[in-house]
């Protein structure tokens, strides 16, 4: 499968900004809410978005070769740099001259700081204002990985984004640790800056923190403004928080963070946070959840997903959806599937497929509905087969503050939502 040509005939762009390793152009806009569709130049590939970046910690993605990764029609794929700085390491990643080629993959790479993984996975991580230090996993001894450090490691895989060290803090964190995080990762980002040795070719994307306290977020935001960087993202969230202070986040973020220039929200990949935050501006997207389900024997389709596992699909002869043409679909069975996935390699490797195929197919659905200027249809069907005539109220909240109000009918379609509290999701009605 090739690039989706979704802006094909589309040559002015409404926006633009050029870094000297990015140039992101603008090319429709949803005329409702916060939504476009733009094309974003990076050393390796031409990106479209908004996308959604399938993760590859250790610079491969389980099951899955780079070949298969570019069938899909996948723009972008993420690295864990603390992973891959442990293995294979930087000095065989400079010898290799770095990840794309280490791996074969002539698309688009981004990479996160590693600071993350420091904190959530690692015993005895202890933040200071030199940086992180941990215990070593695999010998014990106490390790620190500074802004420096990381930017070089990042500089040695070569991602064409990069991203700064923050000061990570959970979501569900309040009181004064949360403004002193956020401060501290501003001067990480400035230390950051000043350690990137190779701005030409790879561009360093900062995080906006602050936990949920919209006056830190406020301040974090512009703070990021003034360094002019080539694209932003939005963190701390899909934690565990509320859904709906997480929304609320996103979308007075994407309100103050440039126009002209790429927001990435981190950690977001279930389908309903993908049309969601693409009304509310977003514009990139990474999650461990649709090849981490895969492995499970979970596969997704609109209506939510189909645990393949159970008893139910032992005899039923369709391929997980009709509408998708990935190989999984067009040559397995939900019974061949329910016979081997959680049992070998080759169903959670059939999932995986499956699954990256859907993700990448809402992306391409999402966009072209923005180009066409019916994003508000696509997101009243979308939820009316997701949901039904119950939507959890974030979602509905969260669109009317775009003018899309799924408890009043519109023009274009007669589907009225019923919010409900909680965040919840359907089980297909199979």
């Amino acid at each position: 499968m090739t690039t989706s040509d979704e802006f094909a005939g589309l040559t002015t762009p409404l926006e633009t900004s050029n870094s000297p390793a990015l140039k992101f152009e603008v090319l429709a806009r949803c005329s409702t809410t916060k939504a476009r569709a733009s094309k974003m130049h990076l050393p390796h590939y031409t990106a479209h978005t908004p996308m959604f970046m399938p993760v590859g910690t250790m610079g491969t993605i389980k099951g899955i070769t780079p070949r298969q990764l570019e069938d899909l029609d996948c723009h972008v794929i993420l690295g864990n740099t603390y992973h891959l700085g442990s293995r294979p390491g930087s000095e065989l990643l400079d010898a290799a001259g770095g990840l794309h080629r280490f791996m074969a993959w002539n698309r688009g790479l981004l990479t996160d700081s590693g600071g993350f993984q420091m904190v959530s996975l690692l015993k005895l991580a202890n933040i200071t204002e030199e940086g992180v230090e941990f215990e070593n996993p695999h010998d014990g001894k106490k390790m620190m990985l500074t802004p420096e450090m990381s930017i070089g490691l990042q500089n040695s895989i070569g991602a064409d984004i990069m991203m700064q060290l923050d000061d990570v803090v959970s979501s569900l964190t309040t009181g004064a640790r949360v403004e002193e995080a956020m401060w501290r990762s501003v001067r990480w980002l400035d230390r950051s800056i000043k350690a990137h040795k190779r701005p030409a070719e790879q561009n360093l994307f900062p995080i906006v923190q602050g936990g949920l306290d919209e006056r830190l977020r406020t301040l974090s935001a512009n703070e990021l403004v003034k360094r002019d960087s080539p694209g932003y993202a939005i963190g701390g969230l899909s934690g565990g928080e509320a859904k709906g202070s997480f929304w609320r986040m996103v979308t007075l973020s994407t309100d103050i963070l440039p126009t002209n220039k790429p927001r990435y929200c981190m950690g977001v990949g279930y389908a309903e946070d993908l049309v969601v935050c693409s009304a509310l501006g977003v514009d990139m997207y990474d999650c461990v959840f649709p090849t981490r389900t895969a492995r499970f024997g979970n596969a997704l389709v609109r209506t939510g997903s189909l645990a393949l596992r159970q008893g139910r699909f032992k005899d039923d002869m369709d391929p997980i959806d009709k509408d998708c043409d990935c190989s999984t679909c067009k040559n397995y069975t939900r019974a061949y599937l329910h016979t081997t996935v959680t049992k070998d390699t080759t169903g959670c490797h059939l999932v995986t497929i499956h699954n990256i195929a859907f993700q990448m197919r809402l992306m391409r659905d999402i966009r072209r509905a923005i180009v066409e200027d019916r994003f508000p249809l696509f997101i009243r069907e979308f939820m009316q087969t997701r949901f039904g005539k119950t939507v959890p109220l974030w979602i509905v909240e969260a669109l009317r503050s775009v003018n899309v109000d799924l408890t009043v009918a519109d023009k274009n379609s007669s589907y009225t939502a019923v919010p409900a509290d909680g965040d919840f999701q359907k089980e297909p009605s199979y």
